[in-house]
């Protein structure tokens, strides 16, 4: 005696978006400096493309760049991201260095406390969640 498979779960009738890839989005510039507070070193030009945000603002993904300099950073997020080019360093408040390099992937916690210092003009892309309060 055979079993029959069990039929595919069908979505509901709500319409979803498309898949988005990164290369075929319309994500715009968006050039910046960061706050004087926060900068401990250089005054880096930074540039985000945002090519994905939720309806609720607090999941969003897209590409950054930043060029040489150093800040403070205090995430209220949670980041993960991969370098694609370029040279940085994390240090978190007890000075534990966290080197990062083309091809490495990370997770930067809510709560980390530190400061980022570009090494060589660096380029990621980023997954963020903010759960907000």
């Amino acid at each position: 005696m055979s079993v029959a498979a069990p039929e595919p779960v069908r979505p509901s009738a709500v319409s979803l978006p498309p898949v988005l890839k990164f290369q075929a989005s319309k994500a715009a510039a968006e050039e910046y400096f960061l706050p004087s507070d926060k900068l401990i070193a250089g005054n880096p030009r930074q540039c985000v493309w945002k090519h994905y945000a939720d309806a609720s603002g607090r999941f969003f993904a897209g590409i950054w760049r930043s060029d040489i300099g150093k800040w403070r950073i205090s995430y209220t997020e949670e980041e993960y991201c991969q370098i694609l080019q370029g040279r940085s360093v994390i240090v978190d408040t007890a000075g534990h260095a966290t080197t990062l390099s083309a091809g490495d992937s990370v997770v930067i916690p809510r709560g980390f406390i530190g400061t980022w210092e570009v090494i060589e003009p660096t380029q990621k892309i980023y997954v963020i969640y903010e759960p907000g309060e």
